[in-house]
């Protein structure tokens, strides 16, 4: 098989300090944005005049720079009352989710335990029976020791997000007036700090969890890395409870504001006499930023999961060659250091001059550090690899040279790239997709909503193939681990992929706190700028997440197979076809139990705020202020309360389908949620972004035909109003939901797979 260049000591020691070059690296970003201070500089009596009560005070003397002082108090009341908000809710989510988390624990250990009737007898090995392996009864507690790691990787990411954030809204608006450049610099440097947080603590904890757990495995890798897969479930199931109860609470908010603010009473978004107004840009924070956070977190943990699985039980982990079955964490290494160089690019080596160079800047983000990670990939394949070797596939071991796995991990890379462009063709209103949604609003609502819903099928078509030419490449070349190392290349430039993804809320954040504080319209403009580039970009995030979140299922299904040893799955016997059917149905069924649960919060939000307009005097004069705490208290209420059902649909699917029905009956349920929740959450993505980018391309009338539409409050200015909030819960938590729902199912089988393997299929060894 040959030895590779990279000595196993090397490879020990290479991957923790990546990791902590990362998290380094991050700590040097955030310090840089917290030079930005939040506190008022004296100099000397101020000579502002007495506010009256209105709004216009503000805008004049901000232009004239007399009242700083006013203004940066201002925004550091808004920063705390939203950061408050955030914090509190994300407790109270943590609170329900911890108590779920606990009696899942338990359920893995009883289940796993009871494979082996609890014996603490060692057993011949799954795939090599002439082996001793370690009882299953240890399989079972470093199973839930590992789901108990991954869940708390996941919050903690999510958190330590979502904290950035709420740190650098603020100071981002502070910065605009200073230029556009420089609010650009703050934002990203903040979205920077998640990334590589992420990136770099997921991958340390799983490099503890693995040298941890082989003290006691020893030589047993097989028994070992079917433990970690815990981890993988851990981090996806925090992640679903995270994007689902973040997602209902920012759609609530941000729809009850629209509705009520722009299109009945005729004031901007983000104006501070709107009381849905904090808990919208508090929904930012926990549903884009913490959400997200969660779902890339476990998308990471996921893939290398599969990848070690399947790398377990092929020619690395059978001769135990330590630096090949690592591949996937060294991959993950190398993506950090890559995305470190790249982030460069954006914050020192090129200064941002004007509005237009901001989405370029961003675009070039993703082609710099994808074409580095191509030669990063090389690299590591080229020290970390043996010449060939032999990777498993479904009973049988395949041949397999290094250059291959380069090409399936490459494949996966480019493919995500792909994927991210074509999203932001289909969302960014540079381009013809959303400037004919724009233009179908002269003609009202429905026409808009049809244009929208047609965009978002289409914009599947080549996202679709994109997967499939990667699943086919690297199927071809190395079987079930070739998927699963192309989707760990899709999420290898994940800092990258994250800094740009929360750039987006930040920046939206930003200019609410710039309306908020009263300040100057050019301001506004910078910052509406910078929304409008971070718009696109989260599209292209979410396009990332869908599309690896399909390969790593895929990889995740494939473990599963093998490990529940199906020797074929026959789509023609009932048993599998069933499954088939109810699988695809499940995204469905998941779609409308979020798309309602946004619908019924938006509902009371709508009527709280309605409630305060007509029964507060003096709101819409701007001479009392709104009660911004109650609209607080109803999105995290209703987010709380409704994120438990589609929770629960999706943990409970493979439980129920395995116990009662068998793993033949699951692997249909997995392969139908598989394909159908694909197309669906893509295309709910793409439509929500096309027309959230419709009502701004009209909002900021930049071209000859966006000023025929508009302006603010043109008749087809409301008709994209209406077309983007229909949009807000398919984009920001339907969509983005659904690909938890695909990996989560998948990783949760593989993990119960021994029980059903032994146990399953209760209803058919009945009848």
């Amino acid at each position: 098989m040959g030895a590779t260049l990279l000595s196993e000591l090397a490879t020990e020691i290479a991957i923790p300090v990546c990791a902590i070059v990362g998290i380094v690296f991050s700590l040097v970003q955030w310090f840089l944005v917290s030079r930005v201070k939040l506190t008022p500089e004296r100099h000397g009596p101020s000579s502002s005049p007495s506010n009256k009560n209105g709004y216009g005070d503000y805008l004049i003397e901000e232009e004239e720079g007399i009242n700083d002082h006013n203004v940066v108090v201002k925004c550091a009341d808004i920063q705390s009352a939203i950061s408050e908000g955030a914090t509190s809710f994300l407790f109270t989510e943590y609170q329900y989710v911890g108590i779920f988390m606990a009696a899942f624990a338990i359920l893995i250990f009883l289940f796993l335990g009871s494979v082996e009737g609890f014996s603490t007898k060692s057993q011949p090995c799954t795939y090599d029976k002439e082996r001793i392996c370690k009882p299953a009864l240890a399989t079972a507690i470093f199973s839930t020791v590992s789901f108990l790691l991954g869940a708390f990787t996941s919050v903690l990411s999510g958190y330590l997000g979502m904290k950035i954030a709420t740190f650098a809204n603020a100071r981002t608006t502070l910065e605009a007036r200073k230029g556009v450049g420089k609010a650009f610099i703050a934002a990203f440097r903040s979205g920077a700090v998640m990334g590589f947080l992420l990136a770099a603590n997921g991958l340390l904890v799983l490099y503890i969890a693995i040298n941890l757990f082989k003290l006691y495995y020893g030589d047993d890798w097989e028994g070992l890395f079917e433990a970690i897969t815990g981890y993988g479930l851990g981090g996806s199931s925090m992640a679903l409870f995270g994007r689902v109860g973040g997602g209902i609470y920012t759609k609530a908010a941000d729809v009850g504001a629209d509705l009520v603010g722009k299109v009945e009473r005729n004031i901007p978004e983000d104006d501070p006499r709107n009381p849905a107004v904090i808990a919208d840009n508090v929904g930012d924070n926990v549903g884009d930023i913490a959400g997200m956070g969660s779902d890339l977190f476990g998308s990471y943990a996921e893939s290398s999961c599969a990848a070690l699985v399947v790398a377990s039980i092929s020619s690395f982990g059978v001769n135990h060659e330590l630096t090949a079955m690592l591949y996937p964490l060294l991959i993950i290494s190398m993506g950090i250091l890559v995305c470190l160089l790249t982030t460069l690019f954006a914050t020192d080596f090129f200064e941002i001059k004007a509005v237009k160079e901001i989405e370029p800047a961003l675009k070039k983000q993703l082609i710099i550090s994808t074409v580095l990670m191509t030669i990063g990939i090389a690299i590591v394949s080229w020290i970390a690899l043996p010449s060939s070797f032999t990777i498993f596939n479904f009973g049988a071991q395949k041949v397999v040279k290094n250059w291959q796995l380069f090409l399936c991990v490459g494949v996966g890379l480019w493919a995500g790239l792909i994927i991210g462009f074509v999203t932001e063709y289909y969302t960014s209103n540079a381009y013809s997709p959303v400037q004919d949604v724009a233009d179908s609003c002269r003609t009202g609502a429905a026409t808009n909503v049809i244009f929208g819903l047609a965009l978002g099928y289409k914009s599947v078509i080549i996202p679709i193939f994109a997967i499939a030419v990667s699943i086919f490449v690297s199927f071809s070349f190395a079987a079930m681990y070739g998927i699963a190392v192309a989707a760990l290349g899709m999420l290898s430039t994940i800092a990258t992929g994250l800094a740009i993804d929360a750039y987006g809320p930040i920046s939206d954040n930003a200019g609410g706190i710039a309306e908020m504080a009263g300040m100057s319209h050019r301001i506004r403009e910078r910052t509406d700028a910078l929304d409008a580039a971070g718009n696109t970009t989260a599209a292209i995030g979410k396009g990332f997440a869908i599309g690896s979140a399909a390969l790593v299922s895929l990889a995740l299904f494939g473990a599963f197979v093998s490990r529940a040893a199906i020797s074929t799955v026959d789509v023609l016997t009932p048993k599998v076809f069933i499954g088939l059917l109810v699988g695809a149905m499940l995204p469905y069924w998941f779609s409308a139990m979020t798309m309602k649960s946004v619908g019924s919060a938006a509902l009371k939000m709508v009527e709280e705020v309605r409630r305060q307009f007509n029964t507060i005097p003096g709101i819409i004069e701007g001479h009392s202020k709104p009660d911004y705490a109650t609209c607080v208290k109803i999105s995290t209420d209703a987010s709380i309360k409704e994120m438990i059902p589609p929770g629960a649909l999706v943990m409970l699917t493979p439980l129920i389908v395995g116990t009662f029905f068998g793993v033949e009956t699951l692997s249909g349920v997995l392969a139908g949620s598989l394909v159908s929740g694909v197309q669906i959450a893509i295309s709910a993505s793409n439509t929500g972004g096309a027309w959230d980018n419709a009502k701004k391309y009209i909002e900021a009338g930049a071209s000859e035909h966006a000023r025929t539409l508009g302006p603010k409050g043109s008749d087809p200015h409301k008709a994209a109003v209406i077309g983007d909030t229909i949009g807000d819960p398919l984009k920001d938590t339907s969509g983005p939901s659904l690909n938890i729902l695909i990996k989560l199912m998948a990783v949760e089988s593989l993990v119960f797979a021994p029980f059903f393997a032994t146990h399953g299929g209760l209803l058919f060894k009945i009848f």
